[in-house]
């Protein structure tokens, strides 16, 4: 595989993937918090999925490539596990004309613990991260997963009931009624309590929300808080969750997240 460099900071997919692209993927994972050690493997994967899927990939965590002449060239902007302020007011705006016209968001675990201040990108990803397991209970935990939506390409690979082991988001709000909610986790399959109370913070109760999209401000957006672990990206349900809710962010495969 033939690695090339497009533009200031983007590491470019192979030569091979490009040559007949249905469509382009940004891959964004700056952090000015806490890092995810995954975010290596997650690159790796998503361009192992354009490689075979026959999709564009570059991969950035330069904050500078955030005009709206750049972003215009990707179907879709892929955010991977960043945290904190990772885009300064010029990006922002530019990123916010991208979606706008048309471009399309997909979100990945971290990427709802990001940009805290910026409320725009709050209703773009549809819930800012609160906390996880970890304080009074097992950080990781095996829970089950309730697939919802069976009619999306982010969800017909997935069985009904998924059984896997991740660390489960609890969101600050809860997107339902205004997001499309794909899949859900079982709090009873799992303790759900949170780190950030000293006796644990309570779950979101019986509707979990840990997968959604919804058209937003005239682009596209698929969020899901699975995709901790290096390993998560080897698993080939999880790896058929994330193709198909960026085909869907990109505009390629079918957009049907209306509530």
């Amino acid at each position: 595989m033939t690695v090339v460099l497009v533009g200031a900071g983007l590491v470019g997919s192979a030569g091979a993937a490009s040559a007949h692209s249905r469509f382009s993927a940004l891959v964004f994972s700056k952090t000015a918090a806490f890092r995810h050690d995954s975010i290596p493997a997650g690159v790796a994967a998503i361009k192992q999925l354009g490689a075979r899927h026959h999709f564009k990939v570059d991969a950035t965590e330069d904050a500078a490539v955030f005009t709206y002449k750049n972003l215009s060239k990707y179907d879709v902007v892929i955010w991977l596990s960043t945290t904190g302020d990772v885009l300064d007011d010029a990006q922002q705006a530019a990123f916010e004309h991208y979606i706008r016209h048309g471009g399309g968001y997909a979100g990945i675990h971290a990427a709802s613990d990001t940009e805290y201040d910026w409320a725009w990108y709050g209703g773009l990803v549809g819930a800012y991260f609160r906390d996880h397991p970890g304080g009074v209970n097992p950080q990781f935990q095996v829970a089950t997963v309730n697939v919802l939506a069976r009619d999306t390409a982010a969800t017909r690979p997935l069985p009904r009931r998924w059984q896997r082991e991740e660390e489960w988001y609890n969101f600050r709000t809860n997107p339902r009624g205004s997001v499309r909610v794909l899949a859900e986790v079982d709090e009873s399959t799992y303790d759900p309590r949170g780190y950030s109370e000293p006796e644990g913070s309570p779950g979101m109760g019986p509707h979990h929300p840990v997968s959604w999209c919804h058209p937003y401000a005239g682009g596209r957006a698929f969020y899901t808080a699975m995709g901790h672990k290096a390993e998560y990206y080897s698993d080939p349900l999880l790896l058929a969750h994330l193709l198909g809710g960026i085909r869907m962010a990109a505009g390629e495969a079918r957009f049907n997240c209306g509530r």
